[in-house]
C-alpha cells in the first residue's frame, strides 16, 4: 500500500479486503481514493470502479455502493464470529478437546525419567523413546514430579 502513487489502480478482491470493519473499509477507501488519488477496482463487485464516472454523481453511486458493501462486509464478519463462538461453546459443553491434540507420555514415562535423573539417559534419548518435544517433556515432568510428590 505504500508503494501506491498518485494515479495508480489498485485491484482488490472484495470489499472486506480494506479493512475489518465498517469505519476501517471507510477510512481506508477515503484515504486512498481522495487523498491519496488511487483508483480502486473491487474485483468481486464491478459496480465500484472509481475509474468510471469521476464527476459528482458517480462519486456519490460509488459512496453509496460502499457505503451498503461494507455494511454487509461487517455485518457478515460478525454473523461469522457469532457463529464461531457459539460452535466453541457447543463444544465445550460436550467436553470436547479444542486446539492440537494432547500428546500423552508413553506407560513408562516413570521409569524413563528416574533413568534419566540417574543419568542412564541422554535428554536426546529420552525424547526419542517418549516422542515427546523437550518443551512437552518438561510439562509432563513437572506435573509427574507434583503426583509423586517431588515437587521441582
Amino acid at each position: 500500500m505504500e508503494n501506491l502513487k498518485p494515479g495508480d489502480l489498485l485491484y482488490i478482491k472484495s470489499i472486506d479486503r480494506l479493512g475489518r470493519d465498517y469505519d476501517e473499509i471507510q477510512n481506508q477507501w477515503r484515504i486512498l481514493t481522495k487523498e491519496r488519488h488511487i483508483d480502486i477496482v473491487i474485483i468481486d463487485m464491478p459496480l465500484l470502479d472509481t475509474r468510471r464516472c469521476k464527476d459528482l454523481m458517480g462519486m456519490l453511486i460509488d459512496d453509496i455502493v460502499l457505503n451498503l458493501l461494507s455494511f454487509f462486509a461487517q455485518n457478515e464478519r460478525e454473523s461469522i464470529r457469532q457463529r464461531q463462538a457459539e460452535g466453541i461453546a457447543a463444544a465445550k459443553a460436550r467436553r470436547v478437546h479444542l486446539g492440537r491434540p494432547i500428546k500423552k507420555p508413553p506407560e513408562n514415562f516413570g521409569i524413563l525419567v528416574e533413568q534419566w535423573e540417574r543419568g542412564e539417559l541422554t535428554l536426546p534419548e529420552l525424547l526419542e523413546l517418549t516422542g515427546l518435544r523437550e518443551a512437552t517433556f518438561y510439562r509432563r515432568l513437572r506435573k509427574f514430579r507434583a503426583a509423586r510428590g517431588g515437587g521441582e
